[in-house]
């Protein structure tokens, strides 16, 4: 099952909406078929580990890390080939919870006399998937915070110079980030700030789709000039509210921006709406490179699932230099926002952390 879920990790950015899935046919201890899925209208990984295996399919051990699905989608029912191959014994490790496979998967394959178990290395299976997980049980994506920081908790001086806190590793990673995910969120202040592109460069695309680009803006007040505006691929989506300028709408528009008018949260873009349309897009993981007021945003209104934090070995030290956060009171430590932190790690001089937010 380790190796399935290393197969099933190897389509990361390539397979979203779909799962990340991987399969490993076993007989008489021995591996006689391994496969994974690379992304919509593809082969499932049990179908391409199957085709692997041939005949020696016949009697083995099928290790999957999601249940194998049951109906037709783009590709055949994975249990179909399932039953034809031989295989006497199915494992996986989560139950897939959309609706359309969600128990059919393993009850069809009981039904047909193949042993099934399922639950083996279910927290790992569903760390790796947790995007889909949330994606198909809510229609929203999952929503990951991402920061470089200086280790006094400080994103950019006061004159907003930010360029470049993090070293150039932790600006690799941070791309990959961006290949893994299919959209990159972030506000107008960042807009105005870093003019960014919001585009994946420093690591190859390796057969993933370029994610999305979106602006959070409640009255179009980016300057026209800047890149994000001039549309092209992949697309820009501005999301803002009905107090926008309609003009810059237009022009906008005229050049393949797409503007999204959306309702008013004081004042703001409604982020749960846009987190809504988003999902009816198709986005099952959006990552949120926005400065201190969105992402105060998303943490106060419940929204974001996932922190990423890259910490450098810098120290401003200066009050009004900007934070990661901002526009939170708290005048107690009850009050805070809690964190359960899921990976540490070096990128050169910097550390990356990861965590999960515990605020539902």
């Amino acid at each position: 099952m380790k190796m399935a879920l290393s197969l099933a990790a190897r389509g990361r950015g390539m397979t979203h909406p779909n799962p990340m899935v991987g399969a490993v046919v076993v007989k008489n201890g021995r591996i006689v078929g391994k496969g994974f899925h690379k992304g919509p209208g593809t082969p499932h990984a049990e179908a391409e580990a199957l085709r692997q295996a041939g005949h020696e399919a016949r009697g083995s051990h099928l290790y999957v890390n999601l249940e194998p699905c049951n109906h037709q989608g783009m590709t055949p029912p994975c249990t179909e080939a399932i039953m034809r191959s031989g295989v006497k014994r199915v494992v996986y490790s989560v139950r897939d919870p959309n609706p359309r496979v969600e128990g059919g998967g393993g009850e069809r394959l009981r039904d047909a006399g193949i042993r099934v178990e399922e639950g083996l290395m279910e927290k790992e299976a569903k760390e790796l998937n947790a995007a889909y997980l949330k994606y198909v049980t809510t229609g929203r994506p999952l929503v990951t915070l991402k920061a470089a920081i200086t280790a006094d908790g400080k994103v950019a001086t006061r004159s907003g110079a930010s360029k470049w806190i993090s070293g150039e590793k932790a600006r690799i990673m941070a791309h990959r980030m961006r290949r893994e995910s299919d959209a990159v969120m972030v506000g107008r202040g960042t807009v105005a700030a870093d003019d960014p592109q919001l585009t994946v460069r420093m690591v190859p695309l390796r057969g993933a789709k370029a994610p999305l680009r979106v602006i959070v803006d409640s009255t179009l007040s980016m300057d026209l000039n800047c890149r994000l505006a001039a549309g092209g691929n992949p697309k820009v989506v501005v999301a803002t509210t009905a107090s926008h300028d309609r003009n810059k709408a237009r022009e906008l528009r005229k050049r393949g921006v797409e503007v999204m008018v959306l309702s008013e949260n004081k004042g703001r873009v409604n982020l749960e709406e846009l987190l809504i349309k988003l999902g009816e897009a198709g986005v099952a993981h959006l990552l949120v490179e926005g400065g201190p007021i969105l992402t105060a945003s998303f943490f106060g209104q419940g929204l974001a699932d996932r922190l990423a934090l890259f910490v450098a070995p810098k120290v401003f030290g200066d009050a009004e230099a900007r934070s990661w956060m901002e526009g939170r009171v708290v005048d107690d430590p009850s009050q805070s926002l809690k964190l359960e932190w899921k990976k540490v790690r070096r990128l050169g001089e910097d550390l990356f952390l990861e965590a999960d937010l515990r605020q539902r």
